[in-house]
């Protein structure tokens, strides 16, 4: 008769081996990148940059899917609720990772216990933008002819929920005015009609407005960040244009289902940081208006539960609300 000490041991040892050995195979096949904006958006153009080094790095190919809809709540939940086997990751951000949450009282997923974080990637200042026929040439303008004809004014977002629509509405409270809020599917299809002239003015990313400020067809008011983007140095910050203290950061991040394998989790972290850290990838992002920002797992669960507390706190306060 077998020793049934012994046949324990050989089962804790299989058991032990099976995370190194899925490890050393994975990935095996080609990896889902669930990108919950539609292309040209900051989310598509940050997953491109990074998603082809890392398909590289990995050997396999990752398969961009871009599933849009409510402030990219749908792309993240299809995340959640995919097989935790590595094989489907999303780039998640701060508006369908944080705030969106923090305006639903029905969610559909929860960003704190349905999620493994792997790393952060990027951190992008928001931008509020005009036409090149517009009026306003600077946020002063902008909030006194939001005064002298409340409800007059349009900005558009790129979703109902999202960072930008939340920023637009703080940003009317503070400012004290009153504009209409304009969702779009994201920044891109808001971005050409606000060239259109349908809209007054947009809150959105660095990366949406990018290619129009460049070449005149847009012009920005004002950047959300700390400082100054190191893109448009003669732009002022929204603490230079009266509001002191005032910022908000766009930031990006890596994201798989909950329950994945720690030893996967291990790898793409170190693979993503890896990238994060070539010189070509930094220049892009750099050129996009961002700056590379990994992270360990541990420190991305540790940002997104801060976030997640700071941002609760300013909805509840502002009264945004969704449902």
């Amino acid at each position: 008769m077998i020793d049934r000490f012994l046949v324990l041991g050989i089962v804790a040892w299989g058991m032990l081996a099976m995370p190194a050995a899925q490890a050393q195979s994975y990935p095996s096949r080609p990896i889902r990148w669930i990108v919950p904006y539609p292309p040209g958006g900051s989310t598509d153009t940050y997953s491109r940059i990074i998603g082809g080094k890392l398909a590289e790095a990995l050997g396999q190919q990752l398969v961009m899917d871009n599933r849009t809809g409510a402030a990219g709540s749908v792309g993240a939940e299809l995340a959640a609720k995919a097989p935790p086997d590595g094989y489907t990751l999303v780039l998640g951000q701060d508006s369908n990772m944080v705030v969106g949450q923090a305006v639903r009282t029905k969610k559909n997923y929860d960003t704190l216990t349905d999620f493994a974080p792997i790393s952060l990637v990027v951190r992008t200042p928001q931008v509020i933008v005009v036409n090149d026929t517009s009026p306003f040439r600077s946020l002063k303008d902008l909030i006194a002819a939001a005064k002298a004809k409340p409800g007059s004014l349009t900005y558009a977002s790129a979703g109902v929920a999202g960072s930008s629509h939340v920023l637009g509405t703080f940003f009317n409270m503070t400012a004290g005015i009153d504009t209409l809020h304009v969702p779009y599917k994201g920044g891109a299809p808001g971005m050409l009609d606000l060239r259109a002239g349908r809209v007054s003015y947009m809150v959105t990313s660095m990366v949406t407005s990018l290619n129009f400020v460049r070449d005149g067809r847009a012009r920005l008011l004002a950047t959300t960040g700390a400082k100054r983007s190191h893109l448009f140095p003669d732009v002022p910050t929204m603490a230079e244009s009266g509001f002191p203290g005032f910022e908000a950061i766009l930031w990006h991040g890596v994201l798989a289902p909950a329950k994945v394998p720690r030893t996967i989790v291990a790898r793409l972290n170190q693979e993503i940081v890896k990238v994060l850290a070539l010189p070509d990838v930094q220049k892009l992002l750099m050129a996009e208006g961002g700056t590379a920002s990994p992270s360990t797992p541990e420190e991305f669960a540790a940002f997104l539960r801060t976030e997640t507390a700071k941002w609760t706190k300013v909805i509840k306060q502002a009264g945004i609300t969704l449902d």
